[in-house]
């Protein structure tokens, strides 16, 4: 079993089978982490983070003198996380006042927060500049009309004017932000009216334009596309990409490589608006993805026209496969290997909750502990509470040691809002 060997892919870096024949995460067996943590939970691979964030700097560094990251936390709002990536000199990209509090909570400045989001409440757009954040992306006239009134007297904030460009590049609809018909943004006819407007507010700062064209993004060329729509609105200092880089889910993906990535946004902006533009982006998706994986335990093997492998999970703590179709795959954490093809399901009630179809497990048995890769990008953003489930622990790993950032969710939690 030793000799079993882990898609490079997939996995965090590091991972491997040990001589127990057991999936190893951060140094940590995952049977010992299942027994102290429980199950469902996700194990993260701190150093895997840190690798990523790391490179991808480095990517942009060797692509463009002038560039500013900011982690896009919707992926993973958690304040450990946050705490991570800002360490590792990123930004924030919150999209709501509640993250923002998460990534405060992490001891990420204010000045590094930028406020994102398509219909932003009065009262967050309020919090957002009380709180001093450094930026705001605007999305539509309200968020113009709210800022012209707070800002006087209490700014300067950047503004980004988020821009649809009409560009729909390949990736599923679901998560499809820059076509001609997205709810994301000012469409091309509206933005100069909304350029003039921004500029003319007392507090604020026009720092620049800003698109994001989808998600699980392989396409790399889209990006020069959405730069030359944006062309005839006018020159400015800086350009937010927005993110969208891809991350690979099954051992069959195969997804463009940071300095690919970094290489085909630099050289877009250069070749559209010439050199010295600050070139901004907001990495989420492919920064920390691959850092998770899942453990679950077997409820029950049912065998019916399939065979149904029922876990202590499911559309609770990994809504993906249930919203677009998203494809994962799994395994027995102490048993890798194929040998029954089968459906790997939740236990709510739905019949659509299904984890991972046509998975190939080694004659799964009620008790076996599962893992699935892959689930660090919107898997805890997701989590909620179906059918009264409790949302699961964050448990980081690195050099052995295991750490729970955040708890697993209890009853009283459950219930704390019954009034």
């Amino acid at each position: 079993m030793t000799g079993v060997q882990l898609p490079e892919n997939l996995y965090p870096a590091g991972s491997r089978i040990n001589e127990q024949g057991r999936l190893e995460i951060g140094g940590c067996d995952v049977v010992d982490l299942a027994e102290e943590f429980g199950t469902p939970a996700f194990i993260v691979a701190e150093d895997d983070l840190r690798a990523r964030a790391r490179e991808l700097q480095g990517a942009f560094a060797a692509a463009t003198p002038d560039f500013g990251l900011l982690f896009a936390s919707k992926a993973f709002p958690c304040s450990a996380v946050d705490a991570l990536f800002f360490d590792e000199g990123y930004g924030c990209d919150v999209a709501s006042a509640g993250e923002m509090e998460i990534a405060l909570a992490g001891g990420v400045p204010a000045e590094r927060l930028q406020l994102h989001g398509n219909a932003k409440t009065g009262a967050e757009l309020a919090a957002a500049v009380g709180r001093g954040v450094g930026a705001v992306v605007v999305d539509n006239t309200a968020d113009l009309e709210r800022l012209a009134e707070l800002l006087p007297g209490a700014g300067p904030v950047d503004l980004y004017l988020r821009i649809a460009p009409g560009v729909s590049p390949e990736t599923h609809p679901a998560i499809s932000t820059g076509g001609p018909n997205t709810k994301f943004g000012f469409d091309l006819q509206h933005a100069p009216a909304a350029i003039e407007r921004a500029a003319s507010i007392d507090g604020a700062v026009l720092a620049g334009l800003h698109f994001h064209v989808g998600s699980q993004l392989t396409d790399l060329d889209s990006f020069e596309r959405a730069l030359e729509r944006l062309a005839p609105l006018g020159d400015f200092p800086a350009y937010n990409l927005g993110g969208g880089l891809a991350a690979a889910y099954t051992e069959a993906d195969r997804v463009p490589s940071f300095a690919d990535y970094a290489a085909a946004k630099a050289g877009a902006l250069e070749a559209v608006f010439g050199p010295g533009k600050r070139l901004l982006d907001e990495p989420g998706r492919a920064l920390v993805a691959n850092g998770c994986v899942t453990l679950y335990r077997v409820e029950s093997v049912k065998r019916n026209v399939d065979t149904y492998v029922a876990v202590d999970g499911g559309m609770s703590d990994n809504l993906r496969p249930m919203l677009y179709g998203a494809r994962y795959e799994a395994q027995i954490a102490d048993r890798f290997g194929g040998g029954t093809r089968c459906h790997v399901v939740g236990q709510h009630c739905e019949s659509g909750d299904i984890l991972v179809r046509d998975a190939d497990l080694a004659d799964p048995v009620a008790g076996d502990l599962l893992v699935t890769p892959a689930t660090g990008a919107y898997g805890h953003a997701m989590a909620n509470n179906y059918n009264g489930a409790l949302r699961p622990p964050v448990v980081f790993v690195s050099g052995g040691d295991a750490r729970c950032v955040v708890r697993r969710e209890s009853v009283a939690d459950l219930l704390a809002r019954n009034e």
